[in-house]
């Protein structure tokens, strides 16, 4: 049996199903804002701060151009095959059904942990939110077990509550989805420009030096932990994944060729101007060092350094709006890649089923929703993040190899928009890429090879015998099947 089977851009096309096409440029530019500011504004930037000093500024940019160059990628991969599953439907394209399968599980790292990791975050600025009126929810409730040293917790009430609410919107169908997702990003970037605008006036010159006090890399001693730039660079890299779920929204998308380029490439520049403000104004108001009192809320450090209390609650309401839209993006982005995976025989017929009123994944959204609310809610899963950050790397390895690859074998191929300054542009971006994996620690590495050997054995255990392209003769006759005959989209 051959593992590396591939699908032509034909087929991945002509697979498409009736999803609705309601998406254009502003929403994408949305979709990508929504799942990249929050986190990385609003909790990353102390953990950055101490581990890089003022030159986190610099690491931002290391990370936004990582990105950059394999958002180019993206967005010709996306033009070629304006179809669902983002990195995993480019990789079946490009290498073939294993090495497809094994990003797909490796996506399920990004959005569903990525999810669940950022409502923990969501609930300490609600519960913080509470405290300003004078609410207090029972500590039990406010953080899974053993998340705060010395603290006795049990459950992450508000997390778990959040990510049910946002499963229910995304269930309910993508103009909901889109709606809501638009009104919270444009609410949160008035908020962040609000706050710019409020403290840019308490910046201090002096504090920015030494500007890069560890360097490039660099341990200090007694410690295990890499300092300086490319170390923070890993970090804060965290912040700008969500800008690929644009891509997954492809057969939603009016027109996708253009403008699923266009919201991937507007989406990463706007937040990178964004972040590179942000942490200029944060690190000038407040000594680097000063921000180990302030790792869990960074923005609050500042705010009480600049004697603005009341721009607190602001803040604190566009931390929650920020992180919201993060679990949004992230967990429309892991059903697409179910659905899509599903569609294709690697995952239960389950994931990919479309409600007939909806025209959503309906079972396969709810499926994933709860499973990340129950994680948030159990789970201390803030040592995991940096599984997310390999995960998207490796994704984004593959997206920019198959750049290369793609250009090699079909080069006449219809392209809507072509990365410009190939092979140097996927090149760059697989360097990049390596070069932050290289910043994570050890224990990273050992978690992700674990949870790659999970995977290999669901694909030989499950996934190989029952692909679609093992049947691509003698198709199963499923009502989805019957469906899709009838319609005309089956080959």
């Amino acid at each position: 049996m051959d593992l590396f089977r591939k699908k032509s851009v034909d087929q991945l096309v002509s697979e498409s199903t009736p999803l609705k096409r309601t998406m254009h440029t502003f929403d994408l530019t949305m979709l990508g804002i929504g799942a990249i500011i929050g986190t990385g504004i609003f909790v990353l930037t102390g953990k950055g701060a101490l581990t890089a000093g003022p030159a986190l500024s610099v690491s931002f940019l290391l990370a936004a151009i990582c990105c950059g160059f394999a958002g180019l990628c993206y967005a010709e991969f996306a033009s070629m095959a304006p179809v669902s599953g983002s990195a995993y439907s480019y990789a079946y394209l490009a290498f073939g059904e294993l090495i497809a399968f094994i990003i797909g599980w490796d996506l399920i790292l990004e959005y569903a942990l990525q999810a669940a990791t950022v409502s923990a975050g969501w609930s300490g600025y609600f519960n913080k939110l509470l405290e300003g009126f004078g609410l207090h929810l029972p500590v039990e409730l406010t953080a899974a077990y053993g998340t705060t040293p010395g603290v006795t917790t049990y459950f992450n009430l508000p997390g778990f509550v959040i990510v049910l609410l946002i499963t229910w919107v995304l269930s309910i169908g993508i103009n909901q989805t889109k709606r809501t997702n638009d009104i919270m990003v444009m609410i949160k970037l008035i908020i962040i420009v609000l706050f710019i605008v409020c403290t840019v006036w308490f910046v201090n010159p002096a504090n920015w030096h030494p500007f890069s006090p560890y360097g490039i890399y660099t341990f200090q001693p007694g410690s295990t932990q890499p300092y300086g730039i490319v170390p923070a660079a890993s970090i804060v890299f965290f912040s700008f994944i969500g800008f690929d779920a644009v891509s997954s929204s492809a057969e939603e998308t009016v027109n996708p060729n253009k403008t699923l380029p266009k919201g991937i490439l507007l989406s990463l520049a706007i937040s990178t101007v964004l972040y590179i403000v942000m942490t200029f104004i944060m690190t000038g108001v407040v000594p680097y060092k000063e921000f180990a009192n302030f790792i869990d809320a960074p923005v609050a450090g500042v705010i009480l350094a600049t004697g603005l209390n009341w721009l607190a609650v602001i803040v604190n309401l566009g931390a929650l709006i920020g992180m919201t839209t993060v679990m949004l993006v992230q967990l429309y982005g892991q059903s697409r890649i179910c659905y899509a995976m599903s569609r294709d025989g690697l995952f239960p017929e389950f994931f990919g089923h479309v409600h007939e009123k909806y025209r959503t994944p309906f079972k396969g959204t709810w499926f994933f929703g709860i499973l990340t609310a129950i994680a948030g809610g159990f789970i201390n899963i803030n040592v995991l993040f940096e599984l997310v950050n390999i995960g998207t790397l490796s994704a984004f390895i593959i997206v920019s190899a198959g750049i290369l690859w793609m250009r090699k074998t079909q080069p006449d191929g219809h392209r809507g928009f072509k990365a410009p300054l190939v092979p140097f542009t996927p090149i760059i971006s697989i360097v990049f890429c390596f070069i932050l994996i290289a910043g994570l620690n050890w224990e990273t590495w050992v978690r992700f090879a674990i949870w790659f050997g999970l995977g290999l054995i669901v694909y030989f255990g499950y996934s190989r015998k029952r692909s679609k392209l093992e049947h691509t003769n003698t198709p199963e006759v499923t009502d989805d099947y019957v469906e899709a005959a009838e319609a005309g989209t089956t080959k």
